[in-house]
């Protein structure tokens, strides 16, 4: 799909978002159609499998004079990636759409009921260009976290599980990334009430490096489930939640270490020596 030349007023979309994780777009089309459209997300090829060329196409009928709706409710299948939006008008040429309105109140400490098995989150936001994208995650199961405390030269994580349960021989595990010289896997004990889990890394057992943090709900011969935020209305926490870091005396000498999230919002630990 190839976006046509803007019209000459670009397209604008207001959004709202539902507590079920359903989104509803309103388009202002005013003298740009007269038939048939179509709000069109395309995946894009880097979050692809094989860089598919995945598409969802939606209705968008009139509810206004010059606007146009449509729904994209929980119970469609929005694999996960990043989903950039364009109207398909009677022109018959794609226009990419750039964001209006965006009410996303209801998406605010979500708890899904998780009955389905998985979570579904949908968090539309401007592209550096300005146009509208919708960021999409779809976790089964998922573990969500609640909480990131320092506590003693260590990092306290709560959160919760959604499409699985917790079983004896359940513990968090830090894995290192290619690079992070002695790294290897640490697996912390958790501590689990229901749903809710809680662990402590310390961070002096950590080798300088980058650290990404699963949990494994029922132990070894269960799934591995990596952590993430991903419960709001913030589409890449990365520049928006920061933590403090601590300096702390490891066998590998004075390093300073704290959480972060990812460019996909997943919890990561980096652990840097101190300069000399």
């Amino acid at each position: 799909m190839t976006p046509s030349a803007t019209p000459a007023a670009p397209l604008r979309a207001d959004c709202i978002g539902d507590s079920a994780g359903g989104l509803t777009f309103d388009v202002a089309a005013h003298g740009t159609t007269t038939g048939a459209a179509l709000l069109v997300l395309r995946r894009r090829a880097a979050d692809a499998p094989d860089g598919a060329d995945d598409t969802v196409s939606l209705p968008l009928a009139p509810v206004a004079e010059g606007r146009l709706r449509a729904a994209l409710p929980s119970s469609v299948a929005l694999p996960e990636g990043r989903w950039d939006a364009y109207a398909l008008l009677s022109d018959g040429e794609p226009h990419r759409l750039v964001p209006g309105v965006t009410d996303l109140r209801s998406l605010a400490d979500r708890t899904p009921g998780g009955l389905l098995g998985h979570v579904a989150v949908r968090i539309p936001y401007a592209t550096r260009q300005g146009n509208l994208t919708v960021r999409s995650w779809l976790r089964a199961p998922h573990a969500e976290t609640t909480d990131l405390r320092l506590e003693d030269g260590g990092l306290t994580v709560r959160g919760r599980v959604y499409g699985t349960r917790f079983a004896p021989g359940a513990h968090a595990e830090l894995r290192a990334r290619p690079g992070a010289g002695e790294g290897g896997v640490r697996r912390p004990a958790v501590a689990v009430e229901r749903s809710e889990f809680a662990f402590t890394v310390p961070y002096a057992g950590l080798a300088p490096g980058v650290w990404d943090v699963w949990l494994r709900p029922a132990g070894e011969s269960g799934p591995l489930v990596r952590l993430a935020r991903l419960l709001d209305d913030i589409a890449d926490k990365h520049p928006v939640l920061t933590y403090p870091r601590a300096r702390v005396e490891t066998p590998h000498g004075p390093v300073t270490a704290g959480p972060h999230y990812t460019r996909d919002n997943d919890l990561s630990l980096t652990v840097a020596p101190l300069e000399p």
